[in-house]
C-alpha cells in the first residue's frame, strides 16, 4: 500500500521539517544549560553545582517523554497518526518561545528555575510524543524495499535540529559579548522558535493520514482498546529489544554532544565557540552518516549496521576523552565528529528496525514505548552521571567505560533482534 512517489516525498518531507523543528527545540536547551542556564536561573551555587542543577531540569524534559510517548501513542493508534503530530508540534514550540520570555533568577527569585522545570516538562512530554508519529508516517507510506531510506530522513532531523541550535548558538557566541550574550541573546533561539511552528503547520497539515492506519481503522477487529497494555503482553521481548537498542544509541549521543560542551568549556577551558563549532560540524556529518545507514540497512540489513554502529560506539568512547583533551579545535572535532558517524550507523536504520517490529494496530504505542521508556535512564541521566563521574575520580576514563558498556549493551540488542530488511508491513500483521 505504497503512496506515488509525489506524495511520499511530500510526506518524507513533513515528517523531516516537523523533526527538525522539536528536536531545535529540544536541543537547544540542551545547549543552553551547559552554557547559560547555570547562571542565569541557579547563581547562588558553584559552577559546578549549578551546572548539575541545570542539567537536572534538562534530565526532567526527558522524565516526561514516556508519558508523551504513552499518552501520544494510545491516541495514534486509535484516531491517527497526523492530528497527534500537529499537536506535539504547538505543545513543543509554545514552551520553547515561553522559555525564551522567562524572567531569570534576579528578577523573580526561585520562581524562575520553577517555570523552566513546567515548559521543560512540557517540551518532553511534546518530543515524548512526535517521534513515534513522525517515523510511522514515512514508514507506512513508503514501500518496504526502501524503509530503511525513507525513514532515515525523519532521523535525520535529530541531526538538523542540533545543527541549526548549536549553528544559531555558535552564531550569536562570536558575534556577541559574553555580558550581551547572557543578558539577551541566548534568548533569540528560543522566540525564533515561533516562526519554525508557522512553517511545520504549513507543511504539516498538506499531507494524507498514513493508508495502513486508515485500513487498520475500517477494520473494526484491528483496533485496540489499549494498545500500550497490548504492547506489554504480547510484546514484551520486541519492546526489550527496541529498549536495548536504543540504550546505548540515546546515551552515547548526549554525551557527545552536551556533555562535551560542558566538558570543553569547564574542565579543557576552552571558549564555548569551539564546543559549539565542533558539535555543528560534527551535526552536519551525523546527518549523512544517519541517511546513508538508513540506506545501507535496506541492503545488507538492519542488524549488522546496528551492531557495526554500537560496537563502534563502545571503542570510540576511549578515543573521545583524550581527543578532547589535546586541548585543540581539530581534535575537538575529530572526537565529536567520529563519535556522531558511529550514532549515525544506529539511528539511520533505526526507526525501521523498530516499526518492523510491531503490527500496525499496536505499532505507535510500541515503538514510543520502545524509545521513550529508555530515555529515563539514558539520555536524561547520561549529562548527570558523566558530570557525577568526571567530579568524583577526576578523571574522563570512568566516563569512557560508561559510554563504552552502553554501546555493548546495544551491540548485544542488535545481535538478539530478527531481522526483518525487506518485511512487508502486511507480513508482519499477518505474523501478528
Amino acid at each position: 500500500m505504497a503512496t506515488d512517489k509525489r506524495d511520499l516525498r511530500r510526506v518524507i518531507a513533513a515528517s523531516m521539517i516537523g523533526t527538525t523543528i522539536e528536536w531545535y527545540d529540544f536541543f537547544l536547551y540542551g545547549a543552553a544549560a551547559a552554557l547559560v542556564f547555570n547562571k542565569l536561573f541557579f547563581p547562588k551555587s558553584d559552577p559546578v553545582t549549578g551546572t548539575l542543577l541545570a542539567f537536572a531540569t534538562y534530565a526532567v524534559g526527558f522524565a516526561a517523554r514516556p508519558l508523551g510517548g504513552l499518552v501520544f501513542g494510545h491516541f495514534g493508534d486509535r484516531i491517527g497518526r497526523k492530528r497527534l503530530l500537529m499537536l506535539s508540534l504547538m505543545l513543543m514550540g509554545g514552551a520553547t518561545v515561553l522559555i525564551g520570555c522567562l524572567p531569570t533568577y534576579a528578577q523573580i527569585g526561585v520562581a524562575a528555575p520553577l517555570l523552566l522545570v513546567l515548559l521543560r516538562l512540557v517540551q518532553g512530554f511534546a518530543v515524548g510524543g512526535e517521534w513515534g508519529g513522525a517515523v510511522l508516517m514515512a514508514a507506512e507510506h513508503g514501500d518496504s524495499a526502501r524503509r530503511g531510506f525513507w525513514t532515515s530522513w525523519p532521523q535525520s532531523g535529530v541531526a538538523f535540529g542540533n545543527l541549526f541550535a548549536s549553528g544559531l548558538l555558535a552564531f550569536l557566541a562570536t558575534t556577541q559579548s559574553d555580558a550581551d550574550f547572557l543578558a539577551w541573546g541566548w534568548r533569540v533561539p528560543f522566540l525564533l522558535s515561533a516562526v519554525l511552528i508557522g512553517v511545520g503547520w504549513w507543511v504539516r497539515s498538506r499531507v494524507e493520514e498514513s493508508p495502513l492506519f486508515v485500513a487498520a481503522r475500517r477494520a473494526a477487529a484491528a483496533m485496540e482498546r489499549a494498545p500500550a497494555l497490548e504492547v506489554f503482553r504480547r510484546r514484551p521481548r520486541r519492546l526489550l529489544i527496541g529498549m536495548g537498542l536504543k540504550f546505548g544509541e540515546n546515551l552515547s549521543y548526549y554525551v557527545i554532544t552536551v556533555f562535551s560542551i560542558t566538558y570543553v568549556t569547564q574542565v579543557v577551558g576552552l571558549t564555548r565557540q569551539v564546543a559549539l563549532n565542533a558539535v555543528l560540524i560534527g551535526s552536519a556529518v551525523h546527518a549523512v552518516a544517519t541517511i546513508s545507514s538508513g540506506a545501507l540497512s535496506d541492503r545488507i540489513g538492519r542488524r549488522w549496521v546496528y551492531a557495526a554502529g554500537a560496537g563502534g560506539m563502545a571503542i570510540w568512547a576511549f578515543a573521545f576523552f583524550p581527543l578532547l583533551g589535546r586541548a585543540a579545535p581539530g581534535a575537538i572535532i575529530l572526537a565529536v565528529t567520529g563519535g556522531l558517524i558511529f550514532h549515525g550507523l544506529m539511528c539511520g536504520p533505526q526507526a525501521a528496525f523498530m516499526a518492523e517490529m510491531f503490527p500496525t494496530r499496536i505499532r505507535y504505542s510500541g515503538v514510543s514505548l520502545a524509545y521513550q521508556l529508555t530515555s529515563i535512564f539514558a539520555g536524561s541521566l547520561a549529562p548527570l552521571i558523566a558530570l557525577a563521574i568526571l567530579q568524583q575520580t577526576g578523571s574522563a576514563l570512568g566516563v569512557s567505560v560508561y559510554v563504552g558498556v552502553a554501546g555493548l549493551i546495544s551491540f548485544a540488542a542488535a545481535l538478539l533482534a530478527r531481522e526483518t530488511r525487506g518485511k512487508s508491513f502486511a507480513e508482519i500483521d499477518a505474523e501478528a
